[in-house]
């Protein structure tokens, strides 16, 4: 007997992610259900919500599947370009939705509002990436910049290249932000020693270094409030 492709239809009715999501709502889906809907289809011998559950096991988990490169996706069996390529646009919506809320025009008042804006762009990174933020007068963020990308424990700044982009932006401020990869936002030696070599090259150059925040999963720790700096 000639295989065929099993889909949601083959899934009992009351089973099926779609259907449970207009009777309860998406709050009420798991993970791979979730997954399902976006895959639309299964394999031949494994329906959509089957692929979603071997592929988020695969992966390790809902928080490793962020990190997949589509070629790292299309390794798992049953995942094509289309499906990787509908895995990653769901997850980047996701992304731009965490970053909706604030204004076009991004004001640095707090630390939050530093980790508001780079959070879901650095929680998930596995190297640390060395961000810093360019202010006006009326610390208005007027521009982003990754000045450096490290191992997975060291990330290497130089002020000479921090405030030379600063200048060329014409900054009155700058906030600094790196991300601990292993999700554990506590300031090392090195994070304290280069922000102490960052606000001593800002008070000659006369550019301030406002704050250092340390992103990590779904955490921070901002060196101002911990008096590090």
């Amino acid at each position: 007997m000639e295989s065929r492709r099993m889909t949601l239809r083959d899934v009992p009715h009351e089973e099926r992610p779609r259907e449970r999501m207009q009777q309860y709502g998406a709050q009420a889906l798991s993970n791979a259900e979730l997954l399902a809907i976006l895959l639309r289809t299964g394999t031949y011998s494994e329906s959509a919500v089957h692929l979603a559950e071997r592929v988020l096991h695969e992966c390790g988990g809902l928080r490793y599947l962020v990190q997949m490169s589509e070629d790292q996706l299309t390794a798992i069996k049953g995942i094509g370009q289309a499906k990787a390529i509908q895995i990653q646009a769901g997850i980047e919506l996701g992304r731009r939705l965490a970053r909706s809320t604030m204004d076009d025009k991004v004001t640095v008042r707090h630390p939050q509002d530093v980790a508001n804006l780079l959070m879901e762009d650095m929680r998930y990174l596995q190297k640390e990436h060395f961000v810093c933020l360019f202010l006006n007068t009326k610390n208005h963020v007027i521009g982003q910049e990754t000045l450096s990308i490290g191992s997975l424990n060291a990330s290497i700044v130089h002020p000479r290249e921090v405030f030379r982009a600063a200048i060329g932006r014409s900054s009155a401020s700058i906030v600094c932000a790196h991300n601990h990869p292993s999700g554990d936002p506590s300031p090392s030696p090195e994070d304290i020693e280069i922000t102490q070599r960052l606000m001593e090259s800002g008070e000659i150059i006369g550019i301030e270094v406002l704050d250092h925040i340390i992103i990590g999963d779904g955490e921070f720790v901002s060196l101002k409030q911990q008096g590090l700096m």
